[in-house]
């Protein structure tokens, strides 16, 4: 059975694709569409535009995450698939002029955005056969670990509905996959993340903040005003999204208040990097 590492850009994940080689690593990028958001660099917008083929403009993670994936590959000496087939503005995007925003109860961002680009890899790299996938759950998320080996057969896999092709009347065809079998070498090994850090301190691959989307509905809002400080690019366009929306939907991304409201609250705080931990930054779930 050949081996993955779904990689997030985030020091864990990055870990195991260090330390335990794998036959393909894969790397979903979450970007917009949104020139307001627009990378710095031109130069490297461009590699990235050849690494995922369509153009790059920008992403809704902290900018720093495009040099974690670049230094990585480096480090490793190993390639990274990036895949981003659509767009945070195209998968929101409902009707000619409504869109749908995710939240706690409606995840589909994880969905379209992270879950299908990855199977659509698989399918195409390894022929619809199953693999073996490190996922990143450090030796106290056993808890975690325990959810997803929950969802495996007798036969140690996860099966997944996905379509791949379309019926003659439109409608898309479903089929049933066995996908993977997730494992989790951090566990297996006795990692914690006090041993993760101490690894990455002298290493030339730089690391972002946070990984995950700026905006992540899983956040407090307490984090949510940090971040909208630190990347406010990016938190600007989820304030966007919320009053481009036309309350379709009532479209929010969190219940009770609007991200226009946490931007310009909590004024009275000063707020610092350690102040908060991974816990506090959401997650996509892979």
């Amino acid at each position: 059975m050949k081996t993955v590492n779904s990689l997030s850009g985030g020091k864990t994940s990055s870990y195991i694709a260090a330390h335990y080689p794998a036959d393909a690593n894969v790397f979903v990028l979450v970007r917009t569409d949104d020139k307001d958001c627009i990378f710095p660099d031109a130069k490297i917008r461009q590699i990235v535009s050849d690494r995922i083929g369509q153009e790059f403009i920008g992403t809704l993670e902290m900018n720093d995450i495009i040099y974690t994936m670049l230094d990585l590959e480096q480090f490793i000496g190993q390639e990274i698939d990036w895949i981003s087939p659509i767009s945070f503005d195209k998968a929101i995007q409902r009707k000619e002029d409504k869109i749908w925003l995710p939240n706690k109860t409606m995840r589909f961002c994880t969905i379209e955005m992270k879950i299908k680009p990855i199977m659509n890899w698989w399918a195409t790299k390894f022929d619809k056969k199953p693999v073996e996938m490190r996922l990143g759950f450090r030796a106290n998320e056993m808890r975690r670990a325990k959810s997803q080996l929950e969802r495996c057969r007798e036969d140690g896999l996860q099966y997944e509905k996905i379509t791949f092709e379309k019926h003659k009347n439109g409608n898309n065809k479903w089929v049933e996959v066995a996908y993977r079998k997730p494992t989790f070498p951090l566990i297996k090994d006795g990692i914690f993340k006090d041993t993760i850090e101490n690894y990455w301190k002298d290493k030339p691959v730089r690391f972002a903040y946070l990984n995950n989307c700026v905006g992540c509905f899983h956040r407090t809002p307490v984090l949510l005003k940090h971040m909208s400080n630190k990347s406010p690019k990016q938190f600007d366009w989820f304030v966007k999204q919320e009053e481009h929306s036309g309350n379709y939907n009532n479209a929010q991304f969190k219940t009770g208040m609007t991200y226009r409201q946490i931007k310009n609250g909590l004024e009275q705080l000063q707020l610092f990097d350690d102040d908060f931990s991974e816990c506090d930054s959401g997650y996509c779930g892979l």
